[in-house]
């Protein structure tokens, strides 16, 4: 199949100048955050606090190491990116702590841990990278960083408008060619770029949504937050085999909730 190019037009769309407004179908659109490959820059950042420094990172490596991150892919992708670019000012001491934070919209950052181990589950000790990954939650878009040095191509998926925008800004600077932003339901996945080699959400839904399953490539793996019943969550490995699909029940987490539409 084609893959769709970049950036994408919808229907409602092909005839505007001005830009895109929120879709009421919830049809995503899509960006492109960058056209040429390079790894987190450097010199971008609050200087004056130190964070950039490589040491930051390091130390918190070697906490997600102690804590049975074993993957190398993955301790490599989460060294490499600088968390404290994507966190408020006023938090960006944090960055680096075990910690998630507010990013407005009433969302959040995961712990280093959290998205290190749902990597690692992602990966499924592939050799490799990973082929094409839908990630549903864009956030501010650290996740999404981090996995366009694990995948050879990202859709990433947001609902609400503000933060698409926040994470396409703070993804700006880092010039990821293999990153693509859209703007849509995730609940709807995104067809047009499956099937995916993998799926990974950073909302927790009563179940797992049909769409992404059916556009789940054989072999595939998706790995989400569900409910437990209540208000529990717990994080769940779906993967498609020729024998059908296979669910695994792990360990205990919190997640926002996953919703529908356009915020």
């Amino acid at each position: 199949m084609q893959r769709p190019r970049f950036p994408a037009q919808m229907p409602e769309a092909r005839n505007r100048t001005s830009p895109a407004k929120p879709i009421s179908n919830g049809k995503p659109t899509a960006a492109r955050v960058g056209s040429r490959a390079a790894s987190t820059m450097p010199g971008a950042g609050p200087q004056s606090l130190g964070l950039d420094s490589p040491a930051l990172r390091q130390r918190m490596l070697h906490r997600l190491t102690a804590q049975g991150v074993s993957d190398p892919h993955v301790q490599a992708a989460m060294a490499d990116v600088q968390r404290h670019l994507f966190v408020d000012t006023a938090l960006v001491n944090q960055a680096y702590e075990d910690t998630s934070l507010p990013i407005g919209f009433g969302q959040t950052i995961s712990k280093p841990n959290v998205v290190a181990r749902m990597l690692e589950l992602l990966r499924q000790g592939a050799a490799g990278r990973l082929g094409r990954v839908l990630e549903i939650g864009t956030g501010c878009g650290y996740q999404a960083a981090v996995l366009s040095h694990l995948a050879t191509e990202v859709y990433s998926i947001e609902r609400i408008r503000g933060l698409h925008d926040r994470a396409r800004e703070n993804l700006r600077s880092l010039r990821l060619p293999n990153v693509h932003l859209l703007f849509g339901d995730g609940m709807l996945g995104f067809a047009k770029g499956a099937p995916y080699a993998a799926i990974i959400a950073a909302a927790g839904g009563e179940s797992v949504p049909q769409a992404w399953v059916e556009q789940l490539a054989m072999g595939g793996r998706i790995v989400a937050p569900m409910s437990a019943g209540g208000a529990k969550q717990a994080l769940v490995v779906i993967d498609k085999t020729p024998q059908g699909v296979q669910h695994s029940v792990l360990e205990p987490v919190q997640f926002v909730p996953l919703k529908s539409g356009l915020a």
